[in-house]
Order: C-alpha cells, then structure tokens, then sequence
C-alpha cells in the first residue's frame, strides 16, 4: 500500500495556473525525486502535500490518512525540511535540536540525530557559525527529530559545495537504510539520478513522464555518443569518419578537425572496426570516450529546456 498518493492536484493563483493536474503514489522506503524547470509547479505540489497550501482540487493521502479527517495525526508523522529562516541563530546546534523535539508527543534522542547529521562535533556551536552546509545538515536533522515516516526535502543541497553535497547525499541514504520515505525535489540531475528510487519530471504543472532512472534513460535512446581525437590531424580524421559511416550501427557523425564525435548503438562494435581502420592506415588515436546518455538528456528531451539552477 503506497504511504503516500495524490490524485488530480490542482492550483491556481488568479490567472496563473501553477499546478494543472499532478497525480503519483509513493512506496514505503523510496527516494522520489521530482524534478523540474523553474515554475513548473514542483515546489507549490510539495507544499500542497505538506499541508501548506490548500489545492484547489484533487485528494491526497497518506496511507488511510488525509488532511481534512487526520491532520494532527499527518502533522506527527512527517517531516519537512525547514528553510534557513527556521534556525534560531542564537541558540546552539543541540539546542535547536531539543527545541523542535518539544513539538512533538514523541522524539529521536537528540544525539542519534546529531551523529546521522554528522554535527556531534559542532552541537554546542551556535547557529550563526555553522557554514552553509552544516546549516542544511541541520535543516535536515529538524525534519528528522520527530522520527517521520516521511521526510520531504525541497532543493536541499542548492548553493552547497560539491563536498557539502555529497555529506547531504550519505544522510538521504542513511534515512533509506533507516526504511524512510523522502520525497525530494533538487536542481542536480546527477543527484536525482544518484539518490532516487523513481523520478517525476514535472512540466508546466503537469507529469511529463515518471519512472527509474536507469528506466527513462533507456527509454531515450539506445545510442551512445563515442569521441576520438587522432593525432595524425584533420585528414585521418575525415578518412575515419568515413569508414564510421559505412558502418549500419552508426547513425550520424560530426568533425572538428581532428575530433571526431559519433553516434552508435553497438559502441563496443563500432570501436572493434574503426581501431581495425585506423590501424591499417597507420593513424594513431591520442584520446577516445562513451558518453553513456544520462538523466540530464532525459530532462532536455521531455522538458525542451537546458537545465537552469
């Protein structure tokens, strides 16, 4: 039974239409990522579910909960990650921390969530010299004191340094180890792709397509893109352009000089003939890659729009 499932959400300010017809459910356990192009309604669907804003039409629920009957009980069992402005600056990592577990009935003790957060070492220092990454740690680890059985993270690691990043990523995966549910919503297609159990591309307030991410990059396209630099200059280069194209499995090619960039779907057979080519004719390959497809692509192909953070 999924433990979460919206049906039909529907939002509008005035004339704006900010979220058309948005529909999913959500497994125990998963990472569910939604992504999408900035207005394109994923941050209005999130606070929607988190009992922020009121839908105009459309159900959500949580198990055999929904807001109207069961909110208090919703309130207990899910956790939000707040924004900067949530953190009292004056009062110590620890002592946030025991401020928000006041909220609730029940609590996580304070130092589990202090060493899943990694922010043991820092809880006595005051909020307003933590850096950027250990304030989202935080922001996380008050998501977390109430020990949820859903945890929604809206652009959790936007800003952070590539290292910041990636302590954000180890806490998702431990929360999944754990047997949470996060509901994610992130500008990194690298992390989406990383993290996510399944991904929801949301367009101009609508579900453009939904799946695994190794699922809708398959999907794409079954050709990969080869790039070999030759050292023997742009004539070598030409000639094996060439033989690339009198291959069935290639189906386009393009030059610069003495680079050549292909596209093929049998990448492994493509190579075992043109490094057969090019050593015949005596060239020499300095550099050569496959760019398997990835989510990004997938984003582009669906969406029309180059990623924007």
């Amino acid at each position: 039974m999924p433990v979460l499932e919206v049906r039909s959400l529907q939002k509008r300010y005035g004339s704006v239409t900010a979220v058309e017809d948005i529909s999913f459910a959500v497994e125990p356990g998963e990472v569910f990522t939604i992504i999408g192009p900035n207005g394109a309604g994923k941050t209005t669907t999130l606070e929607m579910i988190e009992g922020l804003v009121t839908p105009d039409s459309g159900t959500i629920s949580f198990g055999p909960l929904n807001w109207a009957k069961n909110s208090e009980q919703i309130k207990i069992s899910i956790g939000v990650q707040p924004q900067a402005s949530a953190l009292f600056d004056m009062l110590t990592v620890k002592e946030n921390l025991e401020l928000f577990a006041t909220f609730y009935p029940h609590s996580r003790p304070t130092a589990e969530v202090l060493e899943m957060i990694n922010l043991t070492e820092q809880q006595h220092k005051y909020v307003k010299k933590l850096s950027g990454g250990q304030k989202q740690r935080l922001a996380i680890g008050l998501a977390m004191v109430n020990d949820p059985d859903i945890i929604f993270l809206d652009e959790p690691t936007t800003g952070l340094d590539p290292q910041a990043r990636r302590n954000i990523w180890d806490i998702i995966l431990k929360l999944k180890e754990l047997g949470k549910t996060t509901i994610l919503t992130t500008h990194y297609m690298e992390e989406a792709e990383k993290l996510s159990d399944r991904v929801c591309i949301v367009d101009q307030g609508k579900i453009v397509t939904m799946d695994t991410p190794a699922a809708l990059i398959d999907r794409l396209t079954k050709e990969r893109e080869v790039r070999l630099a030759l050292m023997d200059g742009e004539q070598a280069a030409s000639a094996t352009e060439q033989a690339a194209l009198r291959q069935e499995t290639v189906t386009r090619t393009e030059r610069e000089g003495a680079s050549l960039k292909l596209w093929t779907t049998q990448p492994e057979e493509t190579l075992y003939v043109l490094f057969g080519f090019t050593k015949e004719r005596g060239y020499r390959v300095e550099q050569i890659s496959i760019r398997e497809m990835s989510l990004e692509d997938v984003f582009i192909a669906f969406t029309g729009k180059e990623w924007r953070d």
